[in-house]
């Protein structure tokens, strides 16, 4: 494994040549302003190199011992001078054409920081808003996934009913230790997310998604804590209450971002809907969590 040992042509299954013989990804990097506004930072290739002249994302070949959010951190670097602090990765996009595939990593920016060319690789880069990136004269492949890519743009939530979902997995004895039962879903949730986690079909989010989420504990599990990459709400009451306020106040203060909510309640599932948010069952997020004793 050398730096820079993915450099080369690949032939994919559909005839067209591409560059990154082990694949390639590229940062889209959006800001969203505070009226939900998006707005992407592009990059306009140069001239001599492949597709020069279109409009796309600051990218390239994968090397062979990168996944995509690291290689499309070290372009971004190397083509627009910017490291990964202020930047939330939200999903991973990945295209693929048959023995090959590219790799949009969607990441949210803090702010709209000042972007210029770090190397000759690009004759601009700037900032546009997201309505305005299909009117410019883009890469076919961006050009291609575009409309897909933007439906699963914006940031998105994930609201866990904790006692429902315990209840779900069904735990040998865990009706006799609540607490210890909601400490052991909330280690193995914040175990999966750095893997991504898979959205439910028809939901607007990368087919690699990283949502952030909020666990809602209640009665005697409230108390329970993780590592910080989950947030814990400590219901005061009921714990149906205590979600349906949650959904609400995102809603409230950033009505653009989609949000989910694990539950098989029947009502809550009816309370949350009426907010705009959408509903999966337990079974859906269990799937996806790793076995206990196996990282």
């Amino acid at each position: 494994m050398a730096a820079k040992d993915g450099d080369g042509w690949a032939l994919c299954a559909r005839g067209h040549r591409h560059w990154g013989v082990h694949g390639a990804s590229g940062l889209l990097a959006v800001h969203y302003d505070v009226d939900g506004t998006p707005h992407i930072l592009m990059q306009k290739r140069s001239l001599w190199s492949h597709h020069g002249g279109t409009w796309g994302l600051p990218g390239g070949a994968l090397d062979s011992h990168e996944d995509a959010v690291a290689g499309a951190l070290r372009e971004a670097l190397e083509e627009v001078a910017l490291s990964g602090d202020g930047l939330r990765v939200l999903g991973v996009h990945v295209d693929d054409h048959g023995g090959w595939s590219f790799q949009t990593v969607i990441a949210e920016a803090e702010h709209r920081f000042p972007a210029s060319p770090a190397n000759d690789e690009s004759d601009d880069i700037r900032w546009l808003p997201a309505d305005e990136v299909p009117g410019m004269e883009l890469h076919p492949g961006l050009a291609e996934t575009w409309p897909v890519i933007m439906s699963g743009l914006p940031p998105s939530w994930l609201v866990l009913d904790a006692a429902n979902i315990i209840g779900a997995r069904a735990e040998h004895g865990w009706w006799r230790d609540r607490p210890g039962a909601a400490g052991r879903l909330l280690e193995d949730v914040e175990r999966a997310l750095p893997r991504g986690l898979r959205p439910p079909d028809g939901f607007p989010a990368p087919a690699q998604w990283f949502p952030r989420v909020i666990t809602v504990v209640e009665g005697e599990a409230r108390g329970v804590r993780g590592d910080g990459s989950v947030s814990v709400v400590d219901a005061p009451r009921s714990g149906d209450d205590a979600i349906v306020e949650t959904v609400r106040e995102i809603r409230e203060d950033r009505p653009w971002e989609p949000v989910l909510v694990v539950t098989a309640d029947r009502e809550l599932r009816r309370r949350v809907k009426e907010l705009a948010a959408e509903v999966i069952g337990p079974s859906w997020l269990l799937q996806q969590l790793p076995a206990r004793g196996r990282v």
